[in-house]
């Protein structure tokens, strides 16, 4: 057993779920809008700014949370080998763990995301996350967006790459929550976040 993740990284975890859900639930719902719907548009968009927000605070403190703990080792990325560790991964999810298999990288106290998910989780958390924020701020003041960028609307466009990585992270989201079925017995991963020990497997 190792304490993979302290209590802030808990609370985290579930402040973020949250805001989540309820962005996907009402970014779902404005997407919609132009039909029957069980939650107003006009109460939709306040959710979601608030939803929005507190994502965005909640950003903050894993992002000052990983720069000042021993988190934030776990979102460096080796890149010297990489692909082909991807694709050994990548074999022993889609084979080797049906077939009971060994994973080639278990969770040790050093290591506690595989190569896959390391890289999955540092584009989501660095490069999809802060894309969402900085695209729906812009949105929150459209009278900042240039009028025509490329000929094209500039409403449209902001509007377009905010839908567009929100529904890659919620893609993302999704996977997650299946991936956390693959521990070495079914509710080990979802105990783990919520006692913190993460159950490790014999190399």
């Amino acid at each position: 057993m190792i304490y993979h993740y302290p209590l802030f990284i808990r609370l985290w975890h579930l402040l973020n779920a949250l805001f989540i859900l309820v962005l996907i639930v009402t970014g779902i719902s404005m997407y919609y809008s132009g039909q029957e719907q069980l939650i107003s548009f006009a109460t939709s968009v306040k959710l979601h700014n608030i939803g929005g927000i507190g994502l965005t605070l909640s950003y903050l403190i894993f992002f000052v949370g990983n720069m000042v703990t021993e988190n934030g080792k776990h979102y460096k990325i080796k890149w010297k080998g990489l692909g082909s560790d991807i694709l050994l991964q990548l074999r022993y999810y889609l084979c080797g763990y049906f077939r009971k298999g060994k994973t080639p990288f278990p969770v040790t106290g050093d290591r506690k995301f595989n190569p896959l998910q390391a890289l999955s989780y540092l584009l989501a958390m660095y490069v999809g996350v802060p894309l969402l924020f900085l695209t729906g701020c812009i949105l929150l003041f459209p009278e900042i967006i240039p009028g025509r960028i490329a000929g094209i609307s500039g409403i449209l466009l902001t509007d377009l790459l905010h839908v567009i990585t929100g529904f890659l992270l919620s893609v993302f989201f999704l996977i997650h929550i299946y991936m956390c079925t693959l521990g070495a017995r079914l509710g080990n991963n979802f105990r783990a976040i919520l006692t913190g020990w993460q159950t490790i497997e014999k190399e």
